[in-house]
């Protein structure tokens, strides 16, 4: 591993990392000094070295009151790789994810207009 003290090449470890890992979660200090999860995204392979990740949700800043940041993860994106939920019987809860996911598409979608 890449602790052991061996000169691994860069792309193998992070195709070690993109194989291993399913979801990141990415906690940042706002500043108001509060730490937040500010993305979620699903890895979704490799391409030309890199890690290549899908959005799920990002944090939406939507006020500040009394030096405190308001707001909440709002969907971004949709869950691609689905094998893992179905492995583990969740298939029922994963298709009411892509139902709610499309209704509230097609809603934000009107409401553009």
């Amino acid at each position: 591993m890449v602790l052991s003290g061996a000169d691994l090449p860069i792309a193998v470890v992070r195709q070690q990392i993109s194989s291993a890992i399913d979801i990141f979660v990415h906690l940042s200090r706002l500043r108001d000094r509060s730490r937040r999860v500010t993305e979620i995204s699903e890895v979704i392979g490799m391409q030309d070295g890199e890690v290549l990740l899908n959005p799920l949700f990002r944090f939406r800043e939507r006020e500040e009151q009394e030096g405190k940041i308001i707001g909440g993860l709002v969907q971004v994106g949709k869950l691609i790789q689905v094998d893992k939920i179905q492995m583990a019987g969740l298939g029922e809860w994963l298709n009411e994810y892509i139902e709610q996911y499309r209704v509230e598409s097609e809603s934000s979608d009107n409401n553009v207009n």
